[in-house]
């Protein structure tokens, strides 16, 4: 079996361990006598791979005692709605600050249940920055100001939290969870989808102040009211069983791996040989520059379409796969998350030199 480098975006690559500890356990879990795919979610057996699950992420985060777990299904984009309809009751009131197509997609949802205001935009230069933000543009009566810590997309991360004023943060972190230590006392809530750094696509996980549970407008869906969720322990229904206990084995190989601070040192050195030869090279060039570059997705462009369709070929010939772009960015998009080895990125570079001198 030869396995290729895969730079998807997501769904994205997993550690190859963890892959051999689910296909090993695939039959028979334990002396269980079932996969956990047929496990009833009701089971000791599963509650013990849920409880475990919750007990490393907690661990792994080092996320206080006054947020409560949940994990829930719909994707990162349930969040959008979810998000006002249970963190806006007070005022009524968010800021909103639009750095790509995701936290965009927040904004207008969020404008359906309540007043939701883009405080800053970098759309006037495709998303390839994060705009200065200062304490006076936040409104201190607005319930929580929404950032995407990582954008996907267009290759941007916030390197600072912003001085909000006071006023909560709410962040989705679907791209950087996992990677980075997070600042709790900042945050009301972040919630995050499993497929970039966590898991199979399948389970969103949100991490939420307790104290703002019980809050949800009277027109929440019952499905979309994180007190309900949190009361039942995550399983109101039936949970997305099978990711949870896939994000449980990430969590190990984390924990092995050094925890955050081992995986965030590792990811940094990935990002630095990336970018020290896209810096240096004369054909292919990084489309963000400076602080607010993304550690986890590395844009890039030769700057002619029909150069960089014959590199994504001759990669792929090379073995590595999903190296195309987005539609709304074109060029290349190296995607290199936790579970992405270094020599991914070795022979990544070692291609694109070949590729540049030929």
């Amino acid at each position: 079996m030869s396995r290729v480098f895969n730079f998807s975006a997501g769904p994205s690559v997993l550690p190859e361990s963890v892959l051999k500890t689910a296909a090993s356990e695939m039959l028979e879990y334990g002396s269980s006598g079932q996969s956990v795919m047929e496990m009833s979610h009701r089971s000791k057996e599963y509650q013990a791979i849920f409880d475990q699950t919750e007990a490393d992420l907690r661990e792994v985060l080092e996320i206080p005692a006054e947020f409560s777990v949940l994990f829930l299904q719909g994707g990162a984009s349930s969040q959008f709605a979810m998000v006002p309809l249970n963190l806006a009751s007070e005022s009524g009131k968010a800021d909103y600050v639009t750095t790509g197509a995701w936290s965009k997609k927040a904004l207008s949802e969020a404008k359906r249940y309540i007043n939701a205001r883009e405080v800053a935009s970098s759309a006037d230069k495709t998303f390839s920055y994060i705009p200065t933000l200062t304490s006076d543009m936040f409104d201190e009566e607005a319930d929580y100001v929404h950032i995407t810590l990582n954008n996907t997309i267009y290759g941007t991360h916030f390197a600072n939290l912003p001085d909000t004023n006071g006023v909560p943060i709410v962040a989705d972190a679907s791209s950087c969870i996992l990677s980075e230590k997070i600042d709790w006392s900042r945050f009301a809530c972040v919630y995050a989808g499993a497929q970039k750094n966590m898991a199979p696509a399948g389970v969103t996980v949100v991490i939420v102040r307790k104290a703002l549970l019980g809050k949800a407008m009277e027109v929440t869906p019952t499905m979309f009211n994180y007190e309900i969720h949190d009361k039942d322990g995550s399983m109101f229904n039936t949970p997305p069983c099978y990711t949870i206990y896939m994000l449980g084995l990430v969590l190990k190989w984390v924990k092995e791996n050094g925890g955050i601070d081992g995986i965030a040192a590792l990811d940094q050195k990935k990002a630095d040989l990336l970018y020290n030869y896209l810096d240096s090279s004369a054909l292919f060039s990084a489309t963000v520059a400076g602080k607010d570059r993304s550690i986890m997705n590395v844009p890039f462009v030769t700057g002619d379409e029909e150069k960089d369709a014959a590199f994504i070929k001759f990669a792929k010939d090379n073995g590595l796969v999903n190296l195309k772009g987005h539609r709304s960015v074109g060029g290349m998009r190296a995607s290199i998350y936790n579970a992405m080895p270094i020599e991914g990125v070795e022979k990544l570079v070692e291609v694109m030199r070949t590729f540049e001198s030929k």
